[in-house]
């Protein structure tokens, strides 16, 4: 049941009218509203509980969710635009008879509007006050309370991104298809139904050592069922470092072109996930029709003529089922505690229900992955188990087209009402669509999917805190698959659903009315549709089709305006203006033709920008996720959506880089995403009013005249690409709850205490505070005011310095939690080694582009004690690098690539048993010959499993 659209509309209800209501004197119809509301949450509660799924019940909760959040609605306008007045200009007012009436026509319209609100709730409570939903339920008693389920959930260090289980002959024969040049295939395709685990094979064979030192360059590319050829080559071409912003305009040919002759002079790898048909492959065979060629691709699929199609002499490999061993080994690695974790004995009674359970997976990877996740959740409780159980035999039968589809069922019933909301959100994503965890958590905030106190022992966290936990929870039950972890802390950074799943939330979000996703070959039923209160644009519409003036959120993932909609537009501007002016007389210039065909876009899209502006006044979410030119400027009209949590602007190319002064309206906003496209961006002084954001990304470059007071944003938790410029750094003191500060250009503290440091103000003086970068390309910051800046930034994990300092501050002064160092361009003339050895939890290093000017490196016995990871990249100057016996105790990978004066490795290697990976990277030849095996250099490294040499052969 959704019951938390009500929850949060109490909230905001609670939150508002604490003041409001003693102001205007209308306690009693927010309180009559108030009481309707709380009966709604707990008949929806008790309902959810015991499992109802009566059709009245069922039919009213859309309704109801509808109800709370047009009660939000109107107390939230009440707040902003009638009480910030009473505060504000109308007790200032001359003519105080005028405002007291505007005063009194306004009061007269909420408690009227509030009125009708109650009314319709109370008609819906009459009728579900007529079932008694103790009496009614599936079997009489739901799941436990949510405070009993979180006390038998345990933390979940065990979680793997990708659990692998009788794949060890199949990645082998695989590998060897790939390296083997003498076959003459060059399509290998993995195929078999959904859920056997076709993109998980590919994965682990794309990451293989042998693969990656056969290819050249490698690349990943998701197809899937909607297969658009032009993205696809993109994100080709973009994991060869070759797509530039000129490739992203030109012609689709003219980018297959570019793709196919680089495919034919250099040895590559491409995956293509995910392909659903031969007319798919025919439409991205123009990028692979190069015919000698040492390049090799690998799909997946579930249809087998594919690679027939593509290759007469391609590869076909068809996964098989797991057996009922492999089966249960899987089942163990997800639902239970690892073996070395303390307590960890298996209750043998928990284990015959496990066993049992399995066997109706039908040997089905991803049902097992599924039904595992649910139990984990529940692990120790047996009373737990034992519903599953009841419910896997209620649900599963043994036919494997069905099992997926009632695994899938059975783990979104599972679900807790909260856990619904955020699984349900997902849905606005396009299919294969890398999620960012960061963007996610601020859309669910912002929304109100999750709060501060969604339940019962949640009000020690903020509202971040809690989706983050949602968030682990929903990939601890596999119902999302994480891409990729933060290196330093191992959160979520972003994460996928599998295609199977995603058509699960599709088919939910659907039949609750959560959501409408658009296009241009949908967007006219917009227009028919009364309430819509979520659009998800996947493809680019005509946003005038939308006719719901209650849209709280529009999510757009194609450009602003599409190459393709101005190339629509040009040639009609140019065919009706000679059409107009057929005299032969009159003969324009080319030039003035574009300038009209571009005013006409510019046109267009102010047309756009006016028409959201001014009929989605109720708008929470506004996002833009690919950006593109958005016309002339960004229309002062903006400052209408008062009630705008996310704003996300990143990457829209205007012409005119001036920010309306109307921003400073926008009082509620949480997120705001000011990164416009590469220009200088001039931002008025108005981001001081928005008090309630917590989220702040800067423009990559701001004009001169921008100067922005900070200091009242007490709740912001990210700072991104501050300066001091264009800021003050004694606005940062105030922010005791900043959790990542980014400065990018410029950094230098006024009236600066040379002689002591000590003596200097503190610079930042939140605890949380656990990720700072500095970036700039502006000349050398001042070491002093750098250390003073480290020095107040005790808490942190990471670190990234990408600048030319000179040399490292003491390292007294640096935070003993570091995990994480990135060093770029800093041209550090000491070996930074003596200093970073001491950091007693630093586990990732990485140095890059000329870090470090001098000509050897140091690593004293005993230093580094948890270093796991080291990165010396593009070191010219390094000449010799020594490592003595009892350093980096720790070490699993090491990446050595284009240093091109280092002679040899480290005699020290040799004692570090933990080293797992070395990767050597565009290093001379003569350097690959020493460690290689029969090389001087390989008695160092003979112990380290996997070594991988990539483009040596090419580079010298």
């Amino acid at each position: 049941m959704d019951f938390s659209a009500v929850s949060y509309a109490l909230e905001t209800i609670n939150k508002l009218t604490q003041e409001v209501t003693s102001l205007w004197g209308v306690d009693e119809q927010v309180e009559g509203l108030a009481s309707e509301l709380r009966w709604m949450q707990s008949f929806l509660k008790v309902a959810d509980a015991r499992k109802v799924d009566h059709e009245v019940i069922r039919t009213s909760v859309v309704e109801i969710r509808e109800l709370a959040y047009d009660a939000e609605d109107v107390i939230e306008t009440f707040f902003l635009k009638v009480a910030s007045k009473r505060k504000g200009g109308f007790s200032n007012c001359i003519k105080r008879s005028t405002c007291f009436l505007k005063e009194g026509c306004l009061l007269h319209q909420i408690k009227s509007e509030i009125e009708k609100i109650t009314a319709r709730i109370k008609v819906l409570t009459r009728q579900l006050k007529t079932y008694d939903v103790s009496k009614l339920g599936v079997d009489g008693e739901g799941p436990s309370s949510s405070t009993e389920r979180r006390e038998a959930r345990r933390p979940y260090p065990h979680v793997m991104d990708d659990n692998i289980v009788g794949l060890g002959k199949d990645i082998e024969k695989l590998v060897s298809v790939l390296v083997d040049e003498e076959s003459g295939c060059k399509v290998l395709s993995i195929c078999g139904m959904g859920g056997l685990g076709k993109t998980t094979l590919a994965k682990k064979i794309y990451s293989q050592s042998q693969v990656v030192g056969h290819f050249k360059h490698l690349a990943w590319a998701y197809v899937s069922q909607n297969c658009q050829k032009r993205k696809v080559w993109e994100d080709i071409l973009s994991d060869f470092n070759l797509l530039s912003e000129a490739d992203k305009k030109m012609k689709v040919e003219k980018l297959a072109e570019k793709l196919s002759s680089f495919l034919e002079e250099n040895k590559c790898l491409v995956v293509l996930d995910d392909i659903w048909n031969t007319e798919s492959w025919d439409s991205l065979k123009p990028a692979f029709s190069a015919r000698e060629t040492r390049s090799k691709i690998l799909l997946t699929s579930r249809n087998k003529e594919i690679v027939s199609h593509a290759d007469s002499k391609g590869f076909l490999y068809e996964l098989q089922y797991l057996n009922y061993k492999q089966s249960w080994e899987l089942f163990q690695k997800i639902a239970f505690p690892p073996t070395n974790s303390p307590g960890c004995k298996i209750d043998a009674k928990m284990k015959e229900l496990g066993e049992d359970m399995v066997k109706h997976c039908a040997g089905l990877p991803l049902a097992i992955n599924i039904l595992g996740g649910i139990l984990a959740t529940k692990y120790p409780s047996l009373t737990e188990w034992l519903k599953v159980s009841a419910n896997v035999k209620l649900y599963l039968k043994n036919d494997k087209g069905e099992v997926l589809r009632d695994v899938l069922a059975l783990s979104y019933d599972d679900l807790t009402p909260y856990l619904r909301r955020c699984f349900l959100y997902l849905s606005h994503f396009p299919e294969d669509y890398e999620i960012p965890a960061d963007r996610l958590i601020q859309l669910w905030v912002a929304e109100g999917i999750v709060s501060s106190k969604q339940e019962e022992g949640d009000e020690g966290q903020i509202a971040e805190d809690v989706a983050e936990g949602y968030l682990l929870e929903l990939a601890e039950r596999c119902m999302i698959q994480v891409r990729e972890r933060d290196i330093a802390t191992l959160k979520i950074r972003s994460f996928q659903m599998h295609d199977l799943m995603r058509d699960v939330c599709l088919s939910k979000a659907k039949q609750q009315k959560f959501l409408y996703i658009a296009d241009q070959s949908n967007a006219c039923q917009l227009s028919s549709i009364g309430r819509v209160r979520r659009v998800s644009a996947h493809k680019f519409f005509w946003i005038q089709c939308i006719k719901s003036p209650r849209l709280r959120s529009l999510l757009f993932f194609d450009e602003f305006l599409p190459r393709e909609e101005g190339e629509n537009v040009l040639p009609l501007t140019m065919m009706s203006y000679f059409n107009n002016h057929d005299d032969e007389i009159f003969n324009p210039p080319v030039w003035f033709v574009l300038l009209l065909g571009c005013s006409v876009i510019v046109t267009k899209c102010r047309r756009i920008w006016k028409y959201m502006f001014n009929n989605f006044n109720f708008l929470r979410v506004l996002d833009y996720e690919r950006g593109g030119d958005a016309g002339c400027k960004l229309p002062n009209d903006i400052g209408k959506l008062i009630h705008l949590r996310f704003l996300g602007l990143r990457r829209l190319d205007f012409l005119s880089s001036k920010l309306p002064s109307s921003l400073g309206s926008l009082r509620c906003l949480q997120t705001l995403d000011l990164r416009i496209e590469d220009q200088s961006v001039h931002i008025p002084n108005v981001l001081w009013r928005m008090q309630q954001l917590r989220h702040l990304y800067l423009p990559y470059r701001c004009s001169y005249k921008t100067k922005l007071k900070l200091g009242s944003l007490r709740n912001l938790q990210t700072l991104v690409n501050f300066n001091t410029k264009n800021g003050y750094v004694k606005d940062l003191i105030n922010m005791t709850n900043l959790r990542k500060f980014k400065i990018r250009g410029p950094f230098n503290i006024e009236d600066f205490n040379e002689a002591e440091l000590g003596k200097n103000p503190p610079i930042i003086q939140s605890k949380y505070l656990h990720s700072l970068s500095i970036i700039s390309y502006e000349g050398i910051i001042d070491p002093r005011h750098l250390t003073h800046l480290l020095s107040s930034c005790n808490s942190i994990s990471k670190l990234r310095l990408e600048m030319k300092i000179s040399k490292l501050p003491e390292y007294h002064y640096l935070s003993l939690n570091l995990a994480y160092i990135k060093l770029t361009r800093c041209e550090l003339e000491e070996d930074p080694m003596p200093t970073l050895e001491k950091l007693p939890n630093l586990r990732i290093l990485k140095f890059h582009d000329n870090a470090f000017e001098g000509k050897e490196m140091f690593c004293s016995a005993q230093g580094f004690p948890k270093l796991e990871s080291l990165s010396l990249v593009f070191l010219n100057c390094l000449e010799e690098w020594k490592v003595s016996e009892g350093a980096m105790p720790c070490l699993r990978r090491l990446e050595i690539e284009n240093c091109r004066q280092l002679k040899k490795l480290p005699g020290g290697l040799r004692f570090i048993a933990t080293l797992q990976e070395l990767k050597i990277k565009k290093m001379p030849k003569t350097f690959r010959d020493k460690v290689e095996e029969g090389g001087e250099d390989f008695c160092k490294v003979r112990h380290v499993p996997s070594i991988i040499f990539q483009n040596c052969e090419w580079w010298w």
